[in-house]
């Protein structure tokens, strides 16, 4: 965000406020509160790129949800979005990539809070230890998770999703076998590695070029609960359950609130799915009229 950016936000934000204040108390009346669902990626000290947030921030922004927000998990998101109701202002936490970083303070420090969040991890990154691309191309070599230690952070309750097996820009992509492995076999292989169930997966980079159809259904096919993209909007009840939107969550505190607390910009959008609404009927989830299956079933594609 640009010094011009960092001067308006505060003025339009306390100009709203009372706009804020009753668009929130006539949504929560009628049932129809937003979900907000939170990316975080980063937490470090060092302020080395634009998407890592300091401890001190971080730590700013979870209490300030806790005072503000009915902290949920991604489960319940769903739940309430299905059942078309939700009258408490509600929030969801999670972190895309899988820097080990977080290892040190955001991740036992939530576990410890008992507050839910779902962590995305690259399956390639996991394997080899290999930084990310776009990490490597300004010149920075992020350490990422050892498969044993996400394993335990698992086993501590941790929600694991998949972000993907090599952190690739899905959006250009339509051949089925790239997607495949992409998406069906990353899911095979990180369950593998957790020997836990992967439920969700999130899109690389998420905003609406870095998605296709094709992606969208292949996320449906291998049999995610739900598909995440990042490019900042709401979740209203009787929207679409299976595309959660997400909010960027690594910048200043100002900036949370402001995406966070009623923005009427955003309320008065209709929050468009960038062309991706799927339709999401039990036959629509059968490819050819069969299921899919892991890799030890005889059935696969």
């Amino acid at each position: 965000m640009d010094c011009l950016k960092r001067w308006l936000l505060p003025l339009y934000y306390y100009g709203t406020w009372p706009i804020r204040l009753w668009y929130g108390h006539r949504l929560a009346c009628r049932g129809c509160c937003p979900i907000g669902v939170v990316v975080f990626h980063r937490i470090a000290d060092d302020k080395a790129t634009p998407w890592t947030c300091s401890t001190e921030v971080f730590r700013r922004q979870i209490q300030w949800l806790r005072r503000r927000f009915e902290l949920i998990s991604l489960a319940e998101v769903q739940r309430r979005l299905r059942h078309k109701q939700s009258f408490r202002p509600a929030v969801h936490i999670t972190f895309d990539d899988g820097y080990a970083d977080n290892g040190r303070f955001a991740l036992p420090w939530l576990l410890e809070q008992k507050i839910p969040c779902t962590y995305f991890v690259s399956v390639e990154q996991l394997q080899t230890g290999s930084s990310f691309p776009h990490d490597r191309a300004i010149g920075r070599f992020f350490p990422v998770h050892q498969p044993e230690e996400l394993r335990q952070f698992a086993q501590a309750g941790l929600e694991i999703g998949c972000h993907s097996y090599s952190h690739r820009d899905l959006g250009p992509v339509t051949d089925p076998a790239i997607l495949k492995k992409e998406i069906l076999h990353a899911r095979w292989e990180l369950e593998q590695i957790l020997d836990k169930p992967v439920r969700y997966f999130a899109f690389p980079f998420g905003q609406p070029e870095n998605l296709n159809q094709q992606a969208f259904w292949w996320v449906q096919q291998a049999g995610y609960d739900a598909a995440c993209s990042a490019y900042g909007a709401y979740n209203f009840p009787g929207q679409d359950w299976f595309h959660i939107r997400r909010i960027p969550a690594d910048g200043w505190l100002l900036r949370l609130k402001h995406h966070l607390l009623f923005d009427p910009r955003r309320l008065s959008d209709s929050v468009s799915y960038g062309g991706l609404k799927l339709e999401l009927s039990e036959q629509a989830k059968l490819p050819l009229g069969g299921q899919l299956h892991g890799p030890s079933s005889a059935k696969s594609i």
